[in-house]
């Protein structure tokens, strides 16, 4: 595999690149790095729909118990729910099972420490260097048959996640319509008791009956056609997606336009701003975030901090410098007050609390930002051009003739992606077909330099 872990935990197909051996041995380095202290150590472990989430569970809980470790299973859930049942169950560590919105046939891990955030670098290289460079003092660890750890099931835990959810918004929204896509993932285990209970005329639960097989399969944040015309065909009022673990949140409006996550971050923060709640008068964004946002900030008196790309670069700042409000474009959105991950079904609760409090319909409220037409094109890349693509020289031109024909009138990133074998080459600016000629001519000087080397 290579580097373990990217932006956002372990990930590759699941048995043949992230093996059960591999999941094993990431069990007893997160219990040896994560549970130090002397006493016997708790961790929970949570997992999305799909069908390799089962034996994954078992490689890395047999991992933990093997080292004297304690496991929970919680079940399919999604991954908020375990940073913010760390806690609540006073475990010292937690797990989730997941490949959040990649196809099926991949999996993760993704690693929270006590506290329920996700694991800065060091501790993650901390752990990866245990795996890949002395796996022999894992097998040192490894316990006698007579003080191996115990491996328990809790599967009411996530109503206490639910009743949190619930615990931030107001208790009775209203004669409102909705339509709910959950990906076939881990909203499925959730989506129906959290909004049932939310007072609200209809939900209509889309992409709710997961078979191992069809998490994130033409549905979900990834794919919102399906959301946008069962909210117009039903007339409902908004639609909400997740992805296949529930982190990410993006919004359908009642005309059937995409509320992404920018949109939702201004506004929250608008919002939040006029409500005095918002820390510093600052949201925390991406460098992926729509150049719209800026404007949008500029006109509202919000200040910008960015980070790099990924939900956790963006809470590092958030708690470095004391913010409370953060995301990305991709609805993977922060509310530092109530959680300490991205949170897709807490995001969905906090638009209709807006909606209910402000009387505005989700079109109205979104409306504060304009959003640039964008382009992003994906290039497949072997893994031996990972980083060294950069320093093509042919690669470096063309970029460098975008970004100055476009001027003021928009931007040029190219990026490699933290989970996928790809380079993403997006280009904003107001005239769509420009910079989608832009974004082809640079995908294509990609392909042949990176064939050519």
């Amino acid at each position: 595999m290579g580097r373990l872990f990217g932006t956002d935990g372990a990930r590759g197909v699941a048995v043949t690149e992230l093996t059960c051996e591999t999941a094993m041995q990431i069990g007893r380095a997160a219990a040896a790095v994560l549970c130090k202290g002397g006493r016997k150590a708790k961790v929970i472990i949570g997992k999305d729909t799909r069908v390799s989430s089962d034996i994954m569970e078992a490689a890395l809980a047999a991992g933990l118990l093997s080292v004297g470790a304690d496991a929970v299973s919680i079940g399919v859930v999604p991954t908020p729910a375990v940073a913010y049942l760390v806690g609540t169950l006073h475990a010292d560590a937690g797990v989730m099972i997941s490949a959040s919105h990649n196809s099926v046939e991949f999996n993760g891990i993704k690693l929270f420490s006590g506290d329920g955030y996700k694991l800065s670098d060091d501790i993650q290289d901390e752990i990866e260097a245990l795996v890949l460079d002395t796996p022999e003092k894992l097998t040192a660890m490894q316990k006698n048959g007579k003080n191996v750890g115990r491996y328990t099931h809790d599967d009411k835990a996530v109503d206490l996640y639910i009743q949190h959810l619930l615990s931030t918004c107001e208790s009775d929204i209203g004669s409102l319509r909705i339509a709910v896509d959950c990906a076939n993932g881990s909203a499925s285990a959730t989506a129906e008791k959290l909004f049932g209970a939310m007072g609200l005329e209809k939900v209509y639960l889309l992409s709710c009956a997961p078979d191992g097989d069809n998490i994130n399969d033409n549905c979900g944040s990834t794919h919102m056609d399906g959301l946008v015309k069962f909210v117009q065909e039903n007339h409902c009022d908004l639609g909400f997606a997740f992805d296949g673990d529930a982190d990410r949140c993006l919004a359908v409006d009642e005309d059937g336009s995409i509320v992404d996550g920018d949109m939702l971050i201004a506004l929250f923060s608008k919002d939040m701003k006029e409500r005095g709640l918002l820390k510093k008068d600052t949201a925390v964004v991406t460098v992926m975030t729509n150049i719209g946002f800026k404007f949008f900030a500029r006109e509202n008196d919000v200040n910008i901090v960015t980070t790099k790309v990924g939900d956790r670069y963006i809470l590092e700042q958030m708690l470095q410098s004391d913010y409370n409000m953060g995301g990305e474009q991709s609805g993977h959105i922060i509310f530092k007050d109530y959680a300490s991950t991205g949170d897709g079904q807490l995001t969905a609760v906090q638009a209709l609390s807006v909606i209910k409090r402000t009387g505005k319909s989700l079109k109205e409220l979104a409306s504060v930002m304009d959003r640039f037409p964008q382009v992003m094109v994906n290039v497949r890349i072997a893994p031996e051009f990972k980083e060294g693509w950069k320093n093509i020289e042919r690669i470096e031109q063309i970029i460098e003739e975008k970004e100055k024909a476009l001027g003021n009138e928009g931007r040029v990133l190219v990026r490699e992606s933290g989970t996928e074998p790809l380079i993403r080459v997006m280009i904003e600016g107001k005239q769509f077909d420009l910079i989608n000629r832009y974004a082809l001519e640079i995908a294509d000087v990609i392909k042949e330099c990176t064939a050519a080397v």
